[in-house]
């Protein structure tokens, strides 16, 4: 089937694409988007969180052809061409990432709570980046990078 969709303002359609197969790897493999991470394939590590219709979901669990004529947003398109997204930039400044297997999903998931929240508590922070697992960081770094986003504001 073809899959007609707009990812990060542009419209793409993936071709061939069969009944079973994900959000994620249509992202990843057949239009050129590695950022969305494959790690558990069943939603429980939040690795592959994308925008849908402005909403965040586990890609890994969206079948490709729900997608059609609908609106996705990738961490890649939290940039502005070379310009990081501020969430993405406090990442970098603050040393959240160590391996960056988990990072495009926290990225997604503190982007989406610093739209809703614009001063979240730490409270607020660890509950928005629950669904994300990450084995490396320890997650201090992390929240650090949500605190520093939060002083800069995210667009």
């Amino acid at each position: 089937m073809r899959v007609n969709m707009t990812v990060n303002g542009e419209p793409r359609q993936a071709d061939d694409v069969w009944e079973g197969e994900s959000l994620l790897y249509v992202l990843r493999e057949r239009l050129g988007l590695p950022g969305s991470k494959n790690a558990c394939e069943q939603g429980e590590c939040g690795s592959c969180t994308v925008y849908l219709d402005d909403v965040p979901v586990c890609s890994c669990l969206v079948a490709a052809g729900q997608v059609e004529g609908r609106a996705v947003r990738t961490v890649e398109g939290l940039a502005d061409g070379d310009r990081l997204d501020p969430v993405q930039q406090s990442f970098v400044d603050a040393g959240a990432v160590q391996c960056g297997f988990c990072t495009p999903g926290l990225v997604v998931a503190a982007h989406d709570l610093l739209r809703r929240v614009a001063e979240p508590s730490d409270a607020e922070i660890r509950e928005a980046l629950a669904g994300n697992l990450c084995r490396c960081t320890g997650y201090e770094k992390i929240l650090d990078a949500v605190r520093l986003a939060a002083k800069g504001g995210v667009a």
